[in-house]
């Protein structure tokens, strides 16, 4: 059964400066909105270089805005090299008002970064604020260690401007994981809007083709994400392949779109000498890829880590520790709650130790066997809490329920 809202606009932002995770995980709210609400349309604002690269439902679009791209030192710089970053903060500034200006959203959702890149979206909520759209700010599970954020945010008054502006914050995991705000000094207004929705769950998706890469043979899955900087885990990954030759495991490696060239084709000429290891660079199926393996290594962070939950794939997470810690903090949570096994990148570097926990990966207990109560909930607590607000604006057609 699908409700029918008349005209309702959902609006999304997106930054997308390193990775994939916020495009992907605003398209997965996106879609599964669009499969309960008819007559909503959803549309995301990106910088993502390859946002045209997925599958998106109908009544799901995209607005692409000029690419910026952050560097190992956490500073960002322009994707085209003969624009200024000034520059293309301003264009991706003015598009984004344009945008709002023209769909007229009911509801505007920010992922992560509250003012946007640079701030390059507080014109645009003082805007819409005015005309009383619903403003929501969406945070993972874990942002960052808390002096990190705080020395980020305290600079430009982050926390206050969110009291400002937004109506509600959604935080993406249970509040018995992981606090995403933890250390920080809370304005109370900031923490009565703040509701945690759960986990948001995965699941294969039917729209176009399915992967043409899923390997026939049991396989073990390792995913870098977007692989801006999962060239360390891949080559530790193919050292113990080749430290130790009794490890035989068909092992399928997704390098990421974003690893960059040179790192990319010494990776693929070294993993070409080892028979059951098969490496690509990109699948916009990476739901599929992992449904289907036995086991799965991982960089930890948010989206693929909501995969191996939904899931309940057996892994092994090897996080990033710089620039940011967010990825650590939530596979050393994850690894107490006993739903991973984790090794530091430290570890990971030593190949006979590496080999060892890929040899016991398949064996592992799926996350289920935790008796932790993962609580996957996300989408269907966002989509009731969209119904509830249309139901206050009376913006639906109350007969107009209709049946698939």
């Amino acid at each position: 059964m699908k409700r029918r809202l008349e005209d309702a606009r959902i609006l999304m932002y997106s930054h997308d400066t390193f990775g994939l995770g916020h495009l992907r995980r605003c398209r997965t709210i996106a879609h599964a909105l669009v499969e309960d609400y008819r007559g909503l349309n959803v549309l995301i604002i990106s910088g993502a270089t390859i946002a045209g690269a997925f599958d998106y439902r109908a009544r799901v679009d995209f607005v692409k805005v000029p690419s910026v791209i952050k560097l190992r030192d956490g500073e960002y710089t322009s994707m085209a090299s003969h624009v200024a970053l000034q520059e293309t903060l301003k264009m991706r500034q003015s598009i984004i008002r344009h945008t709002a200006e023209t769909f007229q959203p009911d509801v505007f959702i920010v992922d992560k970064e509250p003012l946007g890149l640079k701030g390059e979206v507080e014109e645009t909520l003082t805007y819409l604020k005015a005309r009383g759209t619903t403003l929501v700010l969406g945070m993972r599970d874990v942002m960052d260690a808390p002096h990190l954020l705080e020395a980020e945010w305290k600079k430009n008054n982050v926390l206050q401007k969110i009291d400002q502006f937004y109506d509600r914050v959604w935080v993406y995991g249970p509040p018995d994981f992981h606090d995403p705000l933890v250390g920080l000094d809370v304005p109370s207004g900031v923490r009565r809007k703040m509701e945690f929705v759960g986990f948001l769950q995965r699941s294969v998706s039917t729209l176009g083709t399915k992967s043409e890469h899923v390997p026939d043979e049991d396989y073990i899955l390792v995913t870098t994400g977007g692989g801006g900087d999962g060239a360390d885990l891949v080559s530790d990954v193919i050292a113990a392949f080749e430290e130790d030759s009794s490890l035989t495991q068909k092992t399928l490696i997704v390098l990421g779109p974003y690893m960059p060239a040179k790192e990319r084709s010494q990776l693929l000429e070294r993993a070409s000498k080892i028979s059951c290891l098969q490496v690509i660079e990109f699948d916009n199926k990476m739901e599929e890829l992992i449904a289907g393996a036995k086991a799965v290594v991982a960089m930890g962070g948010y989206n693929t880590y909501c995969e191996i939950l939904s899931f309940d794939k057996p892994a092994l997470i090897i996080p990033r520790t710089r620039p940011r810690e967010e990825q650590l903090i939530r596979a050393q949570r994850a690894s107490e709650l006993g739903l991973v096994d984790m090794l530091l990148p430290e570890e990971s570097a030593d190949p006979k130790q590496l080999a060892a926990a890929l040899k016991r990966l398949p064996n592992r207990a799926p996350p289920s066997a935790s008796n932790s109560n993962m609580r996957l909930e996300g989408l269907v607590h966002i989509s009731h809490t969209i119904g509830e607000w249309f139901d206050d604006r009376e913006r639906y057609t109350p007969l107009s329920i209709v049946a698939e």
